[in-house]
């Protein structure tokens, strides 16, 4: 019964992280047109999605297609961080008037 079990599932790969020189190679590799995508995908161990997605935002980067930029992206996230983090705050204030509030009565 194990056997069966297991043997539909594929093992999922651990998440890996890549420098954006790195990527940049891969990006300029799929540029210069000599490979499609795909390909250089398989020749670096890549999914395909991760590459395409590498050269779409290089494409936005460079003015070429419409999107968010890095730094926006960047500055996006900056942002929402900040205002999660605000967020928690008010609330917190919140709990804690409403504390002093029944202390003082």
């Amino acid at each position: 019964m194990f056997i069966m079990e297991s043997m539909g599932k594929k093992k999922a790969r651990p998440r890996r992280s890549f420098t954006p020189e790195f990527k940049a190679e891969i990006v300029e590799l799929c540029r210069r047109g000599d490979r499609v995508v795909g390909q250089v995908a398989r020749g670096f161990e890549l999914t395909e999605t991760a590459v395409r997605s590498w050269v779409r935002q290089a494409e936005v980067d460079a003015g070429e297609r419409d999107g968010l930029t890095s730094s926006e992206h960047e500055e996006l996230a900056a942002l929402r961080r900040e205002n999660r983090r605000l967020r928690e705050d008010v609330e917190i204030l919140k709990r804690a008037t409403a504390f002093f509030a029944t202390e003082t009565r």
